[in-house]
């Protein structure tokens, strides 16, 4: 059945199945083509008529995922100038909680359409989910002398502006906001919660694997984008890179990705560059005096996000995601180990003691638990040390393990059971019966957390720490986890 809803760009037509409307394709900005590409967003145009918004739209200009992520990672692509969309999933009503969702894939990857992000069980249990596409890599976030920096964060703001113009009309309650993202989504929710732009468009947020931390300064980022420039031919400016195929744009732009990969020399790419992401990604939000003025952690533990409730987790096994299924954790023996850490900072104590205390695991599989830790469970703990200081933070932990071996609790694992979405849920990853019971449990933190700020557990603080824990066959809370290992890293959880 179709429905209507007016927009203030125009009427858009949905479709209406079993009392779910989705609204699917909406433009949310002009489309960001020529010179444009490399500009702030415009306003989306108006329209005559009823537009139809019943199939998903365009996705963002990216390479596909490399293998063998390709078959681990769903990451549909859909060639067309009108990427700058977001999805609308609602039950219909009014001043209903509002879940805005910004996908991960290391700024250069994702979209709004993964089956994974399908927003019916959230409208279904109350809670209008919008999904929102915008600008990856070069386009998105390469720092260029004569244009604006962060265009994927200004993208993301227009659509958090879009929605406080026209959630009404779905429904929604443009007071009842909450942002959330996972990866690269979730350090764009974090450094959202830090600039003064984006105050006053979302009233709770959630930060699923992602740091506030990961940012590079403005000249590091420059220097990977005149990378690309260069294998291009071209200068690093709006006309040069206007005047590229976006082909050729993708092709060189996945080049230099795995150049820095192999060799993430901070001397060639960047120091910040190679700290934030440590080799694995080449693009992230800079700090350029404008939009960033600063670290988002150190902005949130000023109070810049004061009175905005917090819901972060990250999974158990993280890089086992990029460690295992690359080859890198069989290729690390004993003796590597505390070289190759030492060379990302890692005291050779600390080193010791995760081999001391994990005596089944490989070497590869220690160290992919002790940068795990770095770039993700300690980033989360900070950010919510940070913020209980200036509104309620609650923690948690994916659990459960993929029957996929040597992968765990990975990266990633976690978004069907957070979107209840198993049912759909083709990747290997998942096996052939992943546990319903975990998607109930993790869906419905959300909700409540989207609904009415609780999730569902104590929130976090100073003295028990608590962490809910989702796992199979029973989510537990636990107090503190892992206390004497973190406190070697100086206790990142300590006000």
């Amino acid at each position: 059945m179709d429905s209507i809803a007016v927009t203030s760009s125009g009427h858009l037509r949905g479709t209406t199945t079993d009392g779910i409307t989705a609204y699917l394709g909406i433009p949310y900005a002009a489309d960001p083509a020529g010179p444009k590409a490399f500009q702030a967003p415009e306003p989306a145009p108006a329209w005559d008529g009823v537009r139809d918004a019943t199939a998903l739209g365009a996705t963002a200009p990216q390479p596909p995922y490399e293998r063998p992520y390709d078959v681990l990672l769903t990451n549909p692509l859909t060639p067309g100038a009108a990427f700058l969309n977001l999805n609308v999933w609602t039950p219909g009503g009014s001043g209903l909680p509002v879940l805005v969702w910004l996908h991960g894939g290391a700024f250069r990857n994702g979209s709004n359409a993964t089956p994974a992000y399908d927003g019916t069980a959230f409208a279904r249990d109350g809670v209008i989910l919008v999904s929102v596409n915008y600008r990856l890599g070069v386009q998105g976030f390469g720092v260029i002398e004569d244009a604006p920096s962060n265009r994927g964060l200004l993208d993301q703001l227009a659509a958090l502006r879009w929605v406080q113009d026209n959630i009404a009309a779905f429904g929604g309650d443009p007071g009842r906001v909450t942002i959330a993202g996972q990866s690269a989504g979730g350090m764009s929710v974090a450094t959202l919660m830090s600039i003064p732009s984006a105050q006053g468009l979302f009233q709770r947020a959630i930060v699923q694997s992602g740091s506030a931390a990961a940012t590079a300064l403005a000249a590091d980022g420059a220097v990977v984008t005149a990378e690309v420039a260069k294998r291009l031919g071209v200068a690093s400016s709006v006309a040069g890179f206007s005047g590229v195929a976006i082909d050729d744009l993708i092709a060189a732009q996945r080049v230099v990705a795995l150049e820095l990969r192999q060799n993430p020399d901070p001397a060639r790419w960047g120091a910040t560059v190679i700290s934030a992401g440590g080799g694995i990604m080449p693009f992230f939000p800079v700090i350029d005096g404008e939009l960033i003025h600063e670290r988002p952690i150190d902005a949130i533990a000023a109070g810049a996000a004061a009175g905005v409730d917090l819901l972060t987790g990250a999974t158990t096994e993280e890089m086992r995601l990029f460690s295992i299924p690359s080859g890198m954790a069989a290729a690390i023996t004993a003796e590597a180990l505390p070289v190759l850490l030492g060379q990302q900072g890692v005291p050779p104590a600390i080193v010791a003691a995760y081999v001391a205390n994990r005596p089944g695991l490989t070497p590869g599989e220690v160290f992919g638990d002790i940068v795990g830790d770095t770039f993700f469970t300690l980033p989360t703990l900070r950010l919510a040390a940070a913020q209980r200081r200036h509104a309620t933070a609650y923690l948690y932990e994916f659990d459960w393990k993929s029957p996929l071996a040597g992968l765990g609790a990975c990266h990633a694992l976690e978004l069907p059971f957070v979107f209840d979405t198993l049912a759909t849920a083709t990747s290997p990853l998942y096996g052939e019966a992943p546990p319903q019971r975990v998607a109930d449990q993790m869906h419905a933190a959300w909700v409540a957390f989207a609904t009415t700020g609780r999730p569902g557990w104590p929130p976090y603080d100073a003295t028990t720490r608590p962490v809910m824990t989702f796992t199979h066959p029973d989510s537990l809370l636990v107090e503190d986890p892992r206390a004497a290992e973190l406190a070697l890293w100086g206790h990142p959880t300590s006000d």
